[in-house]
């Protein structure tokens, strides 16, 4: 178990540097990591290596009937994961990077293991630098909260070492997450909208910004 320190809040400097190499490292290599984002701490993991979200959903100790959801770090990236419709492309818009889930169509190569079967992903642009850094270097990483299923979430790191120790390879600790509350989450399919989860953005934005 490896904990890195990694303050950036007057730039990205080599230790900043140092931390998101080791961290993009081992989710090259398969292993589990802790990362900060603007919301939650996260535990993330390569969703194209099915062995390595496995042990994510063990060491959560989460139910494999509920879906991961995914972190890009951009428009690009994301549409290599989901399918846009317009509804999503003006949240995109208007929200990300932000503390915002979006789940839509899933593209055919996401495994089944992500999203437990479903033909539909979650997928979030954290509004975090150490996050949208590592997640350019990997590609997309599994964004689920850092915490055993049904604990607290993690708005520090030692909330997390205290849920799963050894069990994660590499702690990113950079300090108390800005927002300390998860991303909401909105369910776009066709013309339909849902709000999934109220989080960070209130339920009325999202509302305003499709008209709806």
């Amino acid at each position: 178990m490896k904990i890195i320190k990694c303050d950036y809040t007057h730039g990205f400097d080599v230790h900043c540097e140092e931390a998101v190499a080791a961290a993009a490292e081992d989710i090259a290599d398969g292993k589990l990591i802790v990362y900060p984002t603007e919301t939650v701490y996260g535990i993330g993991a390569d969703i194209y290596n099915e062995s390595a979200v496995k042990d994510l959903y063990v060491v959560k100790n989460r139910p494999f009937d509920m879906p991961l959801s995914v972190a890009v770090s951009d428009k690009a990236m994301l549409e290599r994961v989901a399918v846009l419709n317009e509804n999503a492309d003006k949240l995109i818009k208007a929200f990300l990077p932000g503390p915002l889930t979006i789940i839509i169509k899933k593209q055919p190569d996401v495994p089944d293991i992500v999203t437990s079967s479903s033909q539909k992903v979650g997928i979030r642009i954290p509004d975090n630098r150490f996050a949208l850094e590592l997640v350019r270097r990997t590609g997309p990483i599994v964004a689920t909260s850092a915490n055993l299923h049904s604990h607290p979430d993690a708005v520090d790191v030692d909330s997390a070492i205290n849920d799963f120790g050894d069990a994660v390879d590499t702690y990113i600790d950079a300090g108390a997450c800005t927002i300390g509350q998860p991303s909401t989450i909105v369910w776009l399919m066709d013309n339909q909208v849902e709000i999934v989860r109220q989080g960070a953005i209130p339920a009325d934005r999202i509302r305003e910004v499709l008209g709806c």
